[in-house]
């Protein structure tokens, strides 16, 4: 199938992109052309009030646009990109290519292809250099923007950044419920909501036998949320990733897969460095979270209790806004947070006892790396998932209650001993890989003592 593909689609061409202002509204669409006949128009439509710097929102524009060619090209993985819509040396190139290969692990794994192969993907750019941006600080920027998903680690973000005297705003993309009410919550005015549309195009060519799978969605986030800090002036641009997600899934062809790609240190360094180089000098992006592990966070949310009812991290039923109760992030969020909260209240979030559930098991299994690779989704490593599973047991005992089988399986795999000591130490650990300014760093210091 995915040789009859490249040979059918030999090439994909990011042609342009066309914005206009309306109503306070930045409304973007992009072309993209696979050969020799399909034609994208995805749209991206961002909100505005103030007037802008064209030439600057022209590069924003269009790096967009090199992200969101991700999408499209993976449906036929064609052996060669061109990029007509603006100019990128060769330097950029490889920068793009490296986030194809990496960024799209997952999807190289789950469709079994080979990325390793010389002529799998060519990037090219046909125009020409034109006047180099103007690349200076804008001492004008200040604050903090705050990227919100819903879940309880942008829930922990804004709780904590409330202590901060900083100028705060909020950035939704494609708003859920469960989004919108955290920063509602948390006490912050109403976020700036982007909406960003893909081409029904490209979803008939899926269910028609194209090519699918997992993108790098928050590389896309870091190169939006730095386009919108530096249009309304902020001076940082925060995500709520964590230490955690650095953790590979499995290895395919000598590489390192990992669903969590462009969450983790190695895509916040590299893309750092690419945005003070070719973006903004402006702007700084950095993750809040990233000196903690999962169960960290899962400890300081047990705090915010007003969050407990409204937060979601269930992708299977994100559109019905509730628990499936049988994937393996429900699984994960469960036994992160079972062992900081009393149990009725564990219950009440959840709506039952996820560790008596039987359709779930397989599921805990999975992100404790018990008989399979750590499961495509966005959960703590292997090692926390096993001690609080493992932990788990003493909040049954307490209650005088039967250890459900998975609790006892953990069990199995860690000795008493070392189950204690991992315990605390995960705890109380602190990464140093981190980008956090030093009134960040105090802040989250002070949540996680």
């Amino acid at each position: 199938m995915i040789n009859q593909l490249r040979k059918k689609h030999p090439r994909l061409l990011y042609q342009k992109y066309n914005y206009q202002i309306v109503e306070q509204q930045l409304r973007v669409t992009f072309k993209f052309f696979l050969e020799p006949d399909i034609t994208f128009r995805p749209a991206v439509v961002i909100p505005i009030d103030r007037k802008l710097e064209i030439k600057q929102l022209e590069n924003y524009i269009f790096h967009l646009g090199l992200i969101e060619l991700i999408s499209y090209w993976k449906a036929t993985c064609s052996p060669e990109i061109i990029i007509d819509a603006g100019y990128i040396n060769q330097e950029q190139i490889d920068w793009l290519h490296d986030l194809f290969i990496y960024g799209l692990g997952e999807f190289y794994y789950t469709n079994n292809l080979d990325f390793t192969a010389q002529d799998f993907l060519t990037i090219t750019c046909s125009t020409t250099a034109t006047t180099s941006h103007n690349l200076l600080p804008n001492n004008k920027n200040n604050g903090d923007l705050i990227l919100v998903a819903g879940g309880k680690d942008s829930s922990v973000t804004l709780e904590i950044l409330k202590e901060s005297p900083n100028r705060k705003g909020t950035l939704i993309l494609n708003p859920t419920r469960a989004a919108i009410d955290s920063i509602k919550i948390a006490g912050y005015q109403p976020p700036l909501i982007v909406k960003r549309t893909i081409d029904p195009l490209l979803i008939e060519l899926n269910q028609a036998g194209y090519l699918n799978g997992h993108t790098p969605f928050s590389a896309y986030l870091a190169f939006l949320g730095t386009l919108i800090a530096d249009l309304y002036g902020y001076e940082n641009v925060i995500a709520s990733n964590e230490n955690s997600a650095d953790e590979q899934n499995t290895i395919f062809h000598e590489l390192q897969i990992n669903h969590q790609y462009s969450k983790g240190f190695r895509f916040e360094t590299r893309f750092r460095e690419y945005c003070g180089k070719y973006l903004t000098s402006s702007v700084n992006y950095f993750s809040f979270l990233r000196p903690l592990l999962d169960l960290q966070i899962a400890k300081i949310f047990a705090q915010f209790t007003s969050h407990h009812l409204s937060f979601r991290s269930c992708n299977v039923n994100q559109k019905k806004d509730s628990w499936c109760r049988k994937c393996p992030k429900c699984a994960f969020v469960y036994l992160s947070l079972f062992n900081f909260l009393p149990y009725e209240h564990t219950i009440d979030i959840f709506g039952e006892d996820l560790y008596l559930k039987p359709e779930i098991q397989t599921a805990f299994k999975a992100v404790a790396g018990i008989g399979t690779h750590k499961p495509f989704e966005c959960v703590g490593t292997v090692e926390e998932s096993r001690l609080a599973l493992a932990m788990s047991s003493q909040k049954y005992q307490a209650m005088n209650q039967a250890i459900p089988d998975i609790i006892e399986l953990a069990n199995q795999e860690i000795s008493q001993a070392h189950k204690f000591l991992s315990w605390q130490k995960i705890l109380n650990q602190w990464s140093e890989h981190h980008y956090l300014p030093p009134e960040h760093e105090n802040l989250l210091r002070k949540n996680l003592n």
